[in-house]
């Protein structure tokens, strides 16, 4: 199963480039507890277009998700793995989402089976990536951001599967889609 990271694990502090400032939001280790004690491997895909901006570079994003780890493994739980595009949106690249480049990489290095897996994230660009590669679907909309998140989904013709409240609450509902 695939997730965003920043406003889907962690509060978006755009640009996040010291691992110390990270946070997670609360139900996320629960969730994750969840969905891996029922067999479910945990891919982390992620737009850091701050590489190639410059305001970050990708030694800071390894700690960033190391730390990520470091603070769900204190949970019991974890991230299996890290999937990030360094591009700017002008770039046109199949990696950043919501191509499904990163996605179709993880699957060959993971032997992931796409028919079982799902996708939450918190913006159009997730639910877009996951509806591309015919995924079950689940938006938690970022805080602060839900009307901008709907405008987007209607422009793009587009609809998550789920809409959930919290992270703990789509690993809910992935689970009872089975």
């Amino acid at each position: 199963m695939y997730v965003d990271r920043d406003g889907t694990l962690n509060p978006d502090l755009h640009y996040l480039a010291d691992a110390a400032r990270l946070e997670v939001y609360r139900g996320v280790a629960e969730g994750l507890r969840l969905l891996r004690a029922h067999g479910y491997l945990v891919v982390c895909v992620t737009n850091q277009s701050g590489i190639e901006r410059g305001f970050y570079t990708e030694d800071e994003v390894a700690r960033i998700h190391a730390r990520l780890n470091e603070i769900l493994e204190r949970e019991g739980t974890r991230v299996d793995a890290f999937y990030y595009c360094p591009h700017a949106p002008e770039a046109g690249c199949a990696c950043r989402k919501p191509g499904v480049g990163l996605f179709e990489q993880a699957e060959r290095d993971l032997a992931i089976d796409r028919a079982g897996s799902a996708l939450v994230g918190d913006r159009s660009l997730d639910i877009e990536a996951g509806t591309r590669l015919g995924l079950f679907t689940v938006l938690v909309p970022s805080r602060g951001h839900e009307r901008e998140i709907a405008r987007e989904l209607g422009e793009r013709q587009l609809a998550a599967d789920v809409v959930a409240p919290s992270f703990r609450a789509a690993a809910c509902h992935i689970l009872a889609h089975g």
